[in-house]
C-alpha cells in the first residue's frame, strides 16, 4: 500500500529581513523517505491552504494513503484527496472539537484490542495499543473507521511512566486495511519528523542563514536529495555516508549515476 506524508517544518536560522520564518511544506513518501514534492508558505498559520499544491506534483495518488499533521484534518482535504480516488488517515485534535468527540463517542471499552506494538528508543520503551470502529455520519467527507490509539511510554532512566490517548480518522474500509496497517500508517507518518531530525542535526538546516530569494528552499531541496540518495542504496547512517562519499570527489558523481 503506497503512502505519502505530508508535513511542515520551519528554517529557523533563515528568517528573512521582514522577520519573517522560511516554512516548508513537504510529500514524502513513507516506504522510500524521499521528498516528492516541496514548496515555500508565507507562514506556518498559512500551510492549511497550501495543502495541496505539493500533491498536485505526484501525478497519480489513485489508490495512495496520505497521512499528515492534525492541522490538516479539514474537509477540503477530504474532498480533494477521494476525488484523486486517494484515501487518507488523520490524526484528529481540538481544532475540530465535534469531529473529536465523535470520535470519542464509541464504547471503546466493550470494544476487543485490535492491536499491539513494543519497542524502545531514545532511551524509551514504548508500547502502543489499537482499537478500530466502524462509524458512520463521521464530520468528514468519506470518513469510514474511528480509531482510538493508547501509547504507553516510560522513560528507561527514571521509570516514569505517561500515557496518552489519540484519536484518528480513516476513508479505507476494514476489508481494505487491517488494525495493524492503519497503525503502521499513523506511525509512519513520523518519517517526516525523522527526515527533519537528520536534517537538523547532521545537515545543520536550522542553523543555515541563507535567506536571499529561493536559496533557503533551493538548499533545503539540495539535502533532500542527498539524504534520498543515500537511503536508495541502503544506507541508515546519513552521517557516516556523507563522511564515506567526502573523502572521493568520484563517489558523489556514482552515487548519482552521473559517471
Amino acid at each position: 500500500m503506497r503512502a505519502l506524508a505530508v508535513a511542515g517544518k520551519s528554517l529557523r536560522g533563515a528568517a528573512r529581513a521582514d522577520v519573517r520564518k522560511i516554512h516548508l511544506l513537504a510529500a514524502l513518501d513513507h516506504t522510500t523517505g524521499l521528498v516528492l514534492a516541496q514548496l515555500d508558505v508565507r507562514e506556518k498559520t498559512n500551510e492549511i491552504t497550501c495543502f495541496q499544491p505539493p500533491l498536485e506534483r505526484v501525478a497519480d495518488l489513485t489508490g495512495t494513503v496520505v497521512t499528515s499533521d492534525p492541522m490538516h484534518t479539514q474537509r477540503e482535504h477530504a474532498e480533494y484527496l477521494l476525488n484523486r480516488e486517494a484515501h487518507y488517515i488523520v490524526i484528529v485534535k481540538g481544532n475540530q472539537k465535534k469531529l473529536h468527540k465523535q470520535l470519542k463517542s464509541p464504547p471503546w471499552k466493550q470494544i476487543p484490542l485490535q492491536g499491539r506494538t513494543c519497542g524502545t528508543g531514545h532511551e524509551r520503551s514504548k508500547i502502543r495499543r489499537i482499537k478500530v470502529a466502524t462509524v458512520n455520519n463521521l464530520l468528514l467527507p468519506g470518513a469510514r473507521q474511528a480509531i482510538q490509539i493508547k501509547r504507553r511510554r516510560t522513560d528507561l532512566k527514571t521509570g516514569k511512566t505517561t500515557i496518552k490517548t489519540v484519536y484518528a480518522v480513516t476513508s479505507l474500509t476494514a476489508e481494505q486495511a487491517t488494525p495493524a496497517q492503519l497503525a503502521s500508517l499513523v506511525h509512519d507518518q513520523w518519517t517526516m519528523e525523522a527526515l527533519h531530525h537528520v536534517g537538523d542535526t547532521t545537515l545543520a538546516e536550522d542553523a543555515s542563514q541563507l535567506r536571499t530569494g529561493h536559496a533557503p528552499r533551493a538548499m533545503a531541496t539540495w539535502r533532500n536529495l542527498a539524504v534520498g540518495a543515500l537511503r536508495l542504496t541502503g544506507v541508515t547512517n546519513i552521517a557516516a555516508g556523507l563522511r564515506h562519499n567526502a573523502r572521493d570527489a568520484r563517489r558523489p558523481l556514482a552515487l548519482l549515476r552521473l559517471t
